[in-house]
């Protein structure tokens, strides 16, 4: 199934546009209940104001919250923003860790977005668990668990650790284009044949090609 969904999306990468990794660390914390494309639509106005942990850190809150505001949840966000920097610039003089420990000991950090900074900034693979993730995992029958770390886990036990970052962005891209949540386009599923699954969306091949996306969405 990983090979053929290899074949399928040979250009699976992270959709958040970042230039570093403190950049990709703020991104994928603002990712959280808001789209890829909105994020990266905001991205540059925020870098531009504040380019590392230090300038955030010392933001102004009515400014950041200004920059943030269309992602939603603006004023949340914008505290997690400056505990973040203030936590990089205390502890780790300004610099993103690039380790797993450490990286989730940061102020709105957990294993996810930890992993997709040390997956997509340093090459260190890690599986990143997200609901698109997790949600396969238990349709392609690899997991019944449901609790993120478990599902971590479990899929790690089945493929080579070097694969796991890819892994990640396929089985998150298929999510995204072909396995809904609500309608899979099973019919137009290119690994339907190992899939328990199958069926639980329409499985005619015309009706299926109408579900399917061209760019991904949250």
């Amino acid at each position: 199934m990983h090979r053929v969904l290899a074949e399928t999306y040979p250009d699976a990468h992270c959709e958040l546009d970042f230039a570093n990794p403190f950049e990709l660390l703020v991104v994928t914390v603002l990712s959280a209940q808001t789209t890829d494309k909105r994020v990266n639509a905001v991205r540059p106005a925020l870098f531009a104001a504040y380019p590392d942990a230090r300038a955030m850190a010392e933001a102004d809150r009515a400014t950041l919250e200004g920059i943030v505001g269309p992602l939603g949840f603006f004023r949340a966000k914008t505290e997690s923003l400056l505990k973040l920097s203030a936590a990089l610039v205390e502890e780790h003089d300004g610099e993103v860790p690039a380790r797993l420990d450490a990286l989730v000991r940061l102020p709105g950090v957990g294993r996810k977005t930890a992993n997709v900074v040390l997956g997509n900034a340093f090459d260190v693979p890690g599986i990143t668990v997200d609901t698109h993730f997790g949600r396969l995992a238990r349709r392609f029958g690899w997991t019944d668990e449901t609790d993120p770390v478990k599902v971590e886990h479990a899929v790690g036990a089945l493929f080579p650790r070097k694969d796991w970052a890819m892994l990640s962005h396929r089985l998150i891209w298929h999510g995204r284009r072909r396995c809904h949540a609500q309608r899979p386009a099973c019919g137009a599923c290119p690994v339907a044949r190992w899939c328990p699954a199958f069926g639980e969306g329409p499985t005619d091949p015309a009706e299926a090609a109408t579900l399917v996306r061209t760019e991904g969405r949250r």
